[in-house]
């Protein structure tokens, strides 16, 4: 393959039929059922985790959402619609461990950034969230690792301890379990179609 070919094709087809540019993604080609497939079919964790299935992106994102819910009762839907698209990106780069992302540099992230900007704005949210949501939604991401990490993925309380603080106000109802790929894609977009105001097709 010559460079020109490398270079021509930037693009991902998606189920639904769109083609997304993944350096220039315009939010017109970006459909949610294309990314709730996606994001049910992508691993945290690297798929290292118990249970039947791996632990998705799109249960991952429910978990967050329904945390805003709890930590900040208040919030905007509009804002909550938001939290559950906030690793919508991985739909296209897959979900890289925290380490990895950071050996891979600013290219990574710039690619990262385009792509939720397009996701954002597909959805009639700003392609920069305000400050204030993007805290809230880190606070309830860092209690969902926290989760996952000492439910799902082998770690101790004193180990996870060791690698990343301990979130405070850690809900204890909180149980997870892995779901299917068809189950987590269902309910990841039952929450987009709720959030939304969108009716299913």
């Amino acid at each position: 393959m010559t460079n020109k070919q490398t270079n021509d094709r930037a693009w991902q087809r998606m189920l639904s039929g769109r083609r997304l540019d993944i350096i220039s993604p315009s939010p017109m080609d970006i459909e949610i059922i294309d990314i709730a497939h996606g994001l049910a079919r992508v691993a945290r964790w690297n798929g290292q985790t118990i249970g039947d299935y791996g632990y998705s992106v799109a249960q991952h994102s429910v978990v967050v959402e329904r945390l805003v819910q709890t930590n900040a009762p208040e919030l905007d839907q509009k804002w909550r619609l938001a939290c559950l698209l906030h690793d919508g990106p991985e739909y296209v780069i897959g979900d890289m461990i925290t380490p990895f992302k950071a050996a891979l540099g600013d290219s990574y992230k710039e690619i990262e950034r385009r792509l939720e900007a397009a996701i954002y704005l597909r959805f009639g949210l700003p392609a920069e969230l305000p400050l204030y949501v993007k805290k809230i939604i880190k606070r309830a991401d860092r209690m969902a690792a926290w989760l996952e990490a000492t439910q799902l993925a082998g770690f101790s309380v004193d180990e996870a301890k060791k690698l990343f603080p301990q979130p405070r106000g850690l809900p204890r109802s909180f149980k997870l379990t892995a779901q299917s790929p068809e189950e987590a894609a269902q309910n990841f977009l039952r929450r987009f179609h709720i959030l939304s105001g969108v009716k299913a097709d």
